[in-house]
């Protein structure tokens, strides 16, 4: 019955006789844009992230509702493994879960009770090893050990909208910080921000570079940079042991590894963030970054701040390394001063 619907079958979709299309497309918040759905699968929701969005499946919701909207007795369908206690899946949980007057149909089930075939000791030894992740995995639980680093209204509140970049001014002390990268997996980033008399903290430049590349080559575009705000000391973590500061060294820069690591960076600027002394670049990428990143809890009650599972950090810790390592200014020159911006 239903290969006769099937007038064509391509790599990523099947065309039905009747002139419907069934498609499988990534997550993305244009694609779904001036179309016609009758029905919409988000499949592991949970886990959809985006370097470039702090909310991506709650945006990629909306792009598709208006197409749903046309169609009557339209279907959105939002499935997934539970995770954190966080995002749309745990917002339309709270909201319809068990209430008779609810829109809304929440259906929970454990992996036991949807797949009884399933041998349970995969479960038990899966409990025994991680419970809070097993809970979520196999028991449809939500994860309580895991939280939201910072909210994306603090990290509005902190961006000073319209300004990519700060130029950098005669008699102001800018300090640095970078997030090395072999050039393979994940991108080279470089922090550069400044202290004000009243306790703030100013990002003024990020640079990210994407792989794959020459890290050799990006050492040299960074020490460039650097020198450019009368930088010639850059902090950074341990990566790679010394090959960071023999570069570094080449191009006349001194690279010294951070004290902290990059869970305590990030924990020691989230008072920064938090009180508004932080001032933050209008970057998509790193205010995605920042509010993505989660908290974790470990067994043994130790906090760990980290990027969540297939996510990226790698800007978030350059501005957050580059914001603490700008320390409390001392006196300025008694000369005049211009403070100049670069607007995107």
């Amino acid at each position: 019955m239903l290969e006769s619907l099937i007038a064509e079958e391509l790599a990523e979709s099947v065309i039905l006789t009747n002139g419907v299309v069934i498609e499988v497309h990534t997550g993305s918040i244009a694609s779904p844009r001036g179309r016609t759905f009758i029905a919409v699968l988000c499949d592991e929701i949970a886990f959809w992230r985006s370097d470039d969005s702090a909310n991506p499946d709650a945006e990629v919701v909306a792009a598709v509702r208006p197409g749903l909207a046309s169609i009557p007795n339209s279907i959105l369908l939002l499935a997934s493994s539970p995770y954190a206690k966080r995002r749309l899946l745990w917002t339309t949980f709270r909201k319809h879960f068990a209430r008779d007057d609810a829109r809304v149909l929440v259906w929970k089930g454990s992996t036991a009770e949807m797949n009884p075939s399933l041998d349970p000791t995969v479960i038990a030894e899966a409990y025994e090893e991680d419970p809070a992740s097993a809970a979520a995995e196999y028991g449809a639980d939500f994860r309580s050990d895991v939280e939201a680093f910072v909210s994306r209204e603090t990290v509005d509140a902190c961006t000073m909208l319209g300004f990519s970049e700060l130029l950098p001014v005669w008699g102001i002390s800018y300090a640095g910080f970078v997030d090395p990268s072999g050039g393979s997996a994940d991108s080279m980033t470089l922090g550069i921000a400044h202290a004000e008399k009243d306790g703030s903290a100013i990002l003024d430049c990020i640079r990210e570079v994407r792989p794959p590349f020459s890290p050799e080559s990006v050492v040299s575009d960074f020490a460039a940079v650097l020198k450019s705000y009368r930088i010639d000391r850059v902090h950074g973590d341990r990566y790679a042991g010394e090959w960071p500061r023999e570069q570094f060294a080449k191009a006349g820069i001194i690279y010294q590894p951070s004290e902290r690591s990059k869970s305590e960076i990030y924990r020691d600027a989230l008072p920064l963030l938090n009180s508004g002394k932080a001032k933050l670049l209008d970057l998509p990428r790193l205010a995605a970054q920042l509010c993505n990143l989660e908290r974790r809890t470990s067994r043994g009650g130790r906090d760990s701040i980290d990027h969540p599972p297939g996510g990226h950090d790698d800007i978030a810790n350059a501005a957050a390394g580059a914001l603490l390592n700008a320390g409390i200014p001392g006196p300025q020159p008694a000369r005049s001063m211009r403070l100049d911006f670069m607007s995107r």
